[in-house]
């Protein structure tokens, strides 16, 4: 464990009050972004991402869990701990999404701190996001205490789509855009195709030379507008245009090859209502310099398209294309929240979700694991809790600057939202401080989106109950009972029992049991999960077997009498893989045992229709000889 270290350095005042745990955080305006000035904001974030080093995102969500069991437990293992921020992430929403790109230079901490208020609304008409989310009544009270405008939220909340959202509902919000070819080679080509190919040369031709045609520039109003009305000619902005009817994709590939012979035309994708592309459009241009600026006019009307379209998730984006390191506390919740509403529906396995955010934020470390690097068993989900145990513990000024955000009144500090984000960042410069982490190595600065060697052990580490990485590797079925034990026993020791009467407690419990068998003479540790089971566990391997053993056989009439029921972990795991998330977790584990009865039923049934099948086939046989 590291010792209490000093440092011999002159602090300021914001050092000192930063070091010591006070209400600096109070005094910084961190910026509040809303749908009206979400525009604005994005260009200014965007630098910001570009000149820092890390990146700290904190998330301020509906709730976290349903019922007690549900949160994260001390004998959950890194896959269970997954499925339950999987549903949390699921079911809850973020109403705010603070940002802060930072850097570090020895004991400063230059930050810009951004929080954004989120609410999903469909505002494109699209159809999505249209889905509900719960809300948990303390998340709730606890943001309305701080201030939290719930009126602002819903009428002024930033919109957002996700990745996969956006590609379902690309079709049905598409805007006019430069088209592009993919059409494959002449030898590939049937009759009808050429056919209409030289029909639409020939077309396109003859509108051409009819803009083009100087002798026309001086006829009659009228008959100029006859003639444009014969040549079927229009206007885009400007400049003459031609819209060419389509039927198929196959069609629009071969009118854009063909009007790749026109070099002063740029041809556009009218999208049809129900999806696809309806018309080919082609504008006429006077010169390289009109098609140029043409063009660019297209892109950034793309490009505000887009930015209405995907909403926040471009805030999102602009940190993933960054490949900046990522920071956050209890990461596991916060980017579970941000995969399922930003990315795609979350997979049902914690591989394959490391596997789909590493796609995304290559480089995610988690302030809390790093704090494990300094001997602390405690429970640190807290970010003040964390805050205050370090600054109780190690002496490690930081300067904190906000160069792009003024100081707040009194006033405006009880409206400002976000604080937690810089927090994490000045954890995070602390905990590099004491552990003597370099945060801004060499070949870090060099190669673009490389992790200093010092931290690329604590990157994308999704287990809460992870320990120290110089620590011997875990085994996946090993699990700990108590938050603050590092002692760790195979899940194959634990045993799930539920049954007793509502408003027992532990030393209750295990009253109950002593003198009910022989195992449990031996070593043993229970706690209450909720009011309606209770978790045990055997320091002696084989103990818990015997046990569910002596259950199934009706050995032990008087606990089975007392209507005291028992499941393996096996049954716990099941619980939660097949989503059986009910208020108790004694329904779920019943559910879970009716489950695993009747597919045994199944097999049994199963096995007794082949041996049928096979005796008739064996009799069949014995009357051919």
């Amino acid at each position: 464990m590291l010792q209490r270290r000093l440092f011999c350095t002159a602090i300021s005042e914001t050092a000192f009050r930063s070091n010591s745990g006070g209400s600096n955080y109070g005094k910084w305006g961190i910026k509040q972004v809303t749908k009206s000035n979400f525009s604005e904001t994005l260009n200014e974030i965007e630098t910001r991402i570009t000149e820092s080093d890390f990146i700290a995102v904190s998330l301020q969500t509906t709730g976290a869990y349903s019922s007690p069991w549900q949160r994260l437990l001390p004998f959950d293992t890194a896959e269970i701990a997954y499925l339950k921020a999987k549903r949390a992430a699921e079911r809850y929403q973020i109403l705010q999404f603070a940002v802060c790109p930072f850097s570090l230079r020895e004991s400063k901490l230059i930050a810009s701190p951004y929080n954004f208020h989120l609410f999903p609304r469909d505002e494109l008409k699209t159809g999505m996001p249209s889905y509900s989310f719960s809300c948990q009544s303390s998340y709730l009270i606890s943001i309305a205490r701080e201030g939290f405008d719930f009126n602002a939220c819903i009428n002024d909340g930033i919109s957002y789509l996700s990745r996969a959202q956006e590609l379902a509902a690309k079709d049905h919000i598409r805007s006019p855009s430069a088209g592009s070819c993919t059409v494959p080679s002449p030898s590939s080509r049937s009759v009808a195709d050429s056919i209409f190919i030289n029909r639409i040369k020939s077309r396109v031709k003859h509108w051409r030379n009819a803009c083009t045609d100087q002798s026309k520039k001086t006829e009659d109003v009228l008959i100029s507008s006859l003639r444009k009305m014969i040549a079927a000619t229009e206007v885009h902005g400007s400049r003459p245009c031609l819209n060419i009817d389509i039927c198929s994709e196959q069609q629009v590939q071969l009118v854009l090859e063909t009007l790749k012979e026109f070099v002063d035309v740029v041809p556009l994708l009218i999208p049809a209502n129900g999806g696809g592309t309806q018309t080919v459009r082609v504008v006429l241009t006077s010169s390289q310099e009109d098609k140029d600026l043409l063009e660019k006019e297209l892109q950034e009307l793309e490009n505000k398209h887009n930015k209405r379209v995907r909403g926040f998730r471009e805030v999102v984006d602009l940190i993933s294309c960054s490949q900046k390191p990522v920071v956050a506390h209890n990461s596991l919740n916060d980017f579970t929240s941000i995969h399922s509403k930003f990315i795609a529906p979350l997979p049902s396995t914690l591989d394959e979700f490391r596997h789909s955010l590493g796609r995304v934020f290559p480089h995610i470390l988690d302030v809390k694991h790093l704090m494990k690097e300094l001997g602390s068993q405690k429970n640190l989900n807290n970010i003040y809790v964390a805050t205050s145990y370090l600054n109780s513990r190690f002496f490690a000024p930081v300067y904190v600057e906000l160069p792009h955000q003024a100081i707040s009144t009194k006033a405006d500090s009880v409206k400002s939202h976000g604080h937690n984000v810089l927090k994490i960042s000045e954890l995070f410069a602390k905990v590099c401080s004491i552990l003597k982490v370099d945060p801004k190595a060499p070949e870090a600065i060099e190669h673009r989106g490389q992790l200093p060697p010092a931290l690329e052990c604590y990157a994308n580490i999704f287990d809460p109950c992870s320990t120290s990485y110089q620590d011997p590797p875990i085994n996946e079925e090993d699990v700990r009972v108590r938050a603050k034990s590092c002692k760790r026993v195979s899940s194959k020791n634990v045993v799930f029992l539920w049954g007793f009467q509502s408003g027992i407690s532990t030393g209750q419990v295990k009253s109950l049991l002593y003198g009910k068998h022989e195992v449990f003479s031996s070593e043993f540790d229970i706690q209450l999960v909720d009011e309606s089971c209770a978790v045990l566990v055997f320091s002696s391997p084989g103990l818990s077997a015997v046990l569910l053993e002596a259950l199934d056989s009706g050995s032990l009439k008087e606990m089975v009498s007392e209507g005291i029921r028992a499941a393996r972990y096996d049954a716990y795991v099941k619980v939660c893989k097949l989503g059986l998330w009910k208020a108790n977790l004694a329904d779920s584990l019943e559910l879970a045992l009716e489950e695993e009865s009747e597919c045994l039923s199944e097999a049994h049934i199963a096995k007794d229709l082949s041996v049928i099948h096979w005796n008739s086939d064996e009799m069949i046989n014995l009357d051919d000889l």
